[in-house]
Formats: C-alpha cells, structure tokens, sequence
C-alpha cells in the first residue's frame, strides 16, 4: 500500500490532479512541489479565491483535503526522499531554439526533474510521467535515473492526463479511461499495479487502460491531434458555408447525429488554442519528420495551418467589414481566456486576433471575468510583434463589459463565457458607435436578437 507520493509541478495539470487524489485518497500523503514560490503561496491562501488556476471545483476540493493529507511545499528534495510515487508534471514547450526549434518539445524541466530525483533518491521509486511528453522520453529519464551511482531501482510509468481545462474536476472524478503505461516485466507490472490500486479508490478498475510505456505516451498526443483535427476540420466547413449560404450550426448538427462521426468538438469558432492542443500536433509532426514519415508530417501539420488560417480570416473579416481600416478605431474583446471556465490564456486565439489588428493601429479594449490586464500585456509581449510601450498604447483591459464596449465601432468575442449571453445587448449597442459590428467568434450569441436590436452580426459559418 502506497503511502506517500509527491508531484514536482504545480501547474494546470500536476495541482488539481494531486488535489482529486488526496481527496479521494485520504490515507495516502499528497504533497505538491514547485520550484516558483509565489505559486506555493497562492496554493497556501487563506483565500481560496486567490488559487494560482481558476477551475470550478477545485476550491472545494482543496479546502476538504489541503492541511489533512495535501499539501504544497518548495521543499522538493525532501518531497521526492519521502516519497513511494513521484509525479513529473512540470512544462514542456514547444521548443524555441536549437534543433527541433518551433515544433520539438523542450525536454529541459523534465531532465532536470529527473536529475533531481536521481541524486536526491536513496529508496527504490515509481517515477510517473504526468506531462506530455513525445515517444520514448521515457527511455531518456530511465537513462539518467539508472546511472546515479546510488543503487536505487526506478520504475518508469506513462500516465497521461485526459482532462480539459474548465472541466478538469469532473474530468477527473468521472474519467472516461485512465492510461497507465510501464515496463512488461515482472517489476514493471507491479509498479503499474501499484498506480493502478490509487485510482481504483474512484475509478473502476475496467476504466483503467494498462499498456507498454510507449504506446501510452503516444496515445496521449494521438487523443489530442484527433481532437484538434474534428475542430479544425469544421471550421474549414465553416469557410465554405459563408461562401455558399449554408449554415455551418445546421451543417454540423447533421453529420454530428452519425453515430460514427458523432457531435462533439464540431463547435466552430475562432479556432483552438490552450497549451495542449498546437504543442503535442506540432511535437507529432517533428516525430513524423525525425522518424522519416513526412507524408504523415504534412498531413498533421495542416491541422494547424487550418487553425492559424481561421483565426487570420476572422481578424480580416473585422478589417473588411470595417471599411479596410481599423486604425484608431475601437474593438471590444469580449473574453481573452482561450476557453470559458479558465484563466488560462496560453495560445489563445485572442492574442493572434489582437496581434492582427493591433498591426492595423486597432484600439483594442478587453474584457475577461478571470484574466487580468498584466496577463494580457505578458500575452502580447510574448509574440514579440511590437515593443512594450506599443502594446501598452494599443491594448486596454476593463474590469467591465460595458465601460469595455462603450464607443467601440465593433465587438469581437472571443471566449464563450456563458455571461455573455445574459448581457443587457440593447444598452451596449446604445452605447456604441453606428453601425455597430458584433463578430461573434464562438457563435454563443442570439443573432436574431441581435439584429433586431440593430447591430450587424457576423459569425464564423453563417
């Protein structure tokens, strides 16, 4: 019986999932380690409202077991001593450097994780590869585990984690599988079985996937790659359908009631973003590419090529609607998350669209419930496409959806958070320059409302 565990990552992935296990695992010592401080503290908060992710849920969970068998720390190598299980969930990016630089994932926090285990461990431990990693990493991390001189014995299991952001609790507690990946040996198939015995605690056991280590890795970027591919591949329809007056809601409700194509992620929009879907195409198509395959390259690469095309045609969209110009005129953002019930804003389609319009000189005015304006700035920097300064002069955020759109010639939403709906449109649309645009980007809005209010609507497939 496992007794202690620690994860080294406190992020999206490593803190809610540590908090659901420690929930539903009373017995077994939980302990979360990161090396960012502020980002313990804010885990640490009185406040529970001040959590470093918004998630909902996750509060809840986190005030039933942090303080009783959860519990979050900078102290890593005392963690990774203590501990039977150690989790690895810390980031792996897309590569900007080097070799494989903008489609390779940086492997460096993963090294250096496993660099820290192997010289902090003086017990046999199950190391557990939580974050996305390409094929055969964990080869790479058993390599440098095995050759630390201190006669410890490591296991390496694959586990990838399945949940989406604004779900991830429920995600979680209602698991539609839980991949587990090892070694066949006789070691192997026991440290399996001992993660196995920790989700057995909520999740049935015929709900539990156990593979090969290598199967389980790839398993993970293959999930993600055919989902992007189903959203990508309506919003190509999407594309269609405003050139030939078909509707791309009515398009997708049809083949969506196949039971072979079935209805989900064929919700068009402004296109994907978030730290899942773009890094594990772009870490398939550089294993493609590295393994010789670049017919297979190519095929997966146009899963994004087809989402950046989606996000530069709706930003165009506004400029030719707007009379080809933006320049000095004001454009509501509704939302800047890359999806609703997160603060999370990593590759959101928000900042390609603003970095569009900003380039045109747009006056650009956000608004988002749980994404404040340091967070955006940090977005837009991170693009590189102008100095700070310039960012600053082009990009505002309001803490008010009204004051945000007031005077603006067009509003642009670009999250599909559900207050959205609910807004008093007839005072924003009093409120703004004539004519007044709304392009709604996750077609969430009542159009024909809209319309008889007197804004002009446009929307992605229709």
């Amino acid at each position: 019986m496992v007794k202690n565990i620690c994860c080294i990552g406190a992020g999206y992935v490593g803190g809610p999932t540590m908090a659901v296990i420690a929930e539903m695992c009373p017995e077994i010592k939980v302990t979360v380690v990161d090396v960012n401080a502020n980002r313990i503290d804010a885990w640490n908060s009185a406040d529970l409202d001040k959590l470093p992710i918004y998630e909902p849920g996750l509060a809840e969970v986190v005030r039933a077991a942090r303080g009783r068998n959860l519990f979050f720390s900078t102290d890593i190598e005392n963690a990774i001593d203590e501990a039977e299980i150690i989790f690895m969930s810390v980031n792996t990016p897309t590569k900007n450097y080097g070799k494989g630089k903008g489609m390779g994932a940086d492997l460096k926090y993963i090294e250096l994780s496993a660099r820290q285990i192997a010289k902090v461990a003086k017990t046999d431990k199950i190391v557990v590869e939580k974050s996305t990693l390409p094929v055969r990493t964990a080869a790479a991390i058993k390599s440098i585990l095995d050759n630390t001189g201190n006669g410890v014995k490591f296991q390496i299991l694959s586990n990838p984690e399945f949940l989406a952001e604004g779900t991830a609790i429920n995600d979680l507690k209602n698991a539609d599988r839980v991949l587990i990946g090892g070694d066949q040996t006789d070691e192997g198939l026991a440290a399996i079985e001992k993660l196995t015995a920790i989700y057995v605690h909520w999740i049935p056991r015929h709900k539990i996937i156990q593979t090969n280590v290598w199967s389980s890795e790839l398993s993970k970027l293959t999930a993600n790659a055919f989902l992007a591919q189903r959203i990508s591949s309506i919003n190509s329809i999407s594309a269609i359908c405003e050139k030939s007056g078909a509707d791309v809601d009515e398009v997708a409700r049809a083949i969506g009631a196949d039971s072979r194509i079935g209805a989900k992620f064929l919700k068009t929009s402004v296109g994907f973003g978030g730290s899942c879907f773009q890094k594990d195409i772009l870490n398939l198509v550089y294993i493609c590419k590295t393994l010789g395959l670049p017919e297979v390259a190519d095929y997966w690469e146009q899963v994004i090529l087809m989402n950046d095309y989606q996000k530069h045609r709706f930003a165009d969209n506004i400029i030719t609607t707007l009379y080809n110009t933006v320049s000095g005129k004001k454009i509501a953002f509704l939302g800047w998350a890359f999806k609703k019930d997160t603060n999370d804003t990593r590759e959101t389609a928000a900042m390609y669209v603003a970095d569009i319009l900003m380039n045109d000189l747009a006056e650009i005015t956000a608004y988002d419930p749980k994404v404040n304006q340091e967070q955006m700035y940090a977005d837009m920097d991170y693009l590189h496409s102008r100095t700070e300064d310039e960012n600053r002069k082009l990009l505002k955020a309001d803490t008010s959806p009204y004051s945000a759109c007031k005077s603006a010639h067009a509003i642009a939403v670009l999250t599909e958070w559900d207050e959205f709906i609910s807004y008093d449109w007839q005072r924003i649309y009093d409120n703004m320059m004539k004519p007044a645009f709304v392009f709604d980007g996750r077609n969430i809005l009542d159009h024909k409302k809209l319309r008889e209010i007197g804004f002009k609507v446009r929307a992605i497939g229709k």
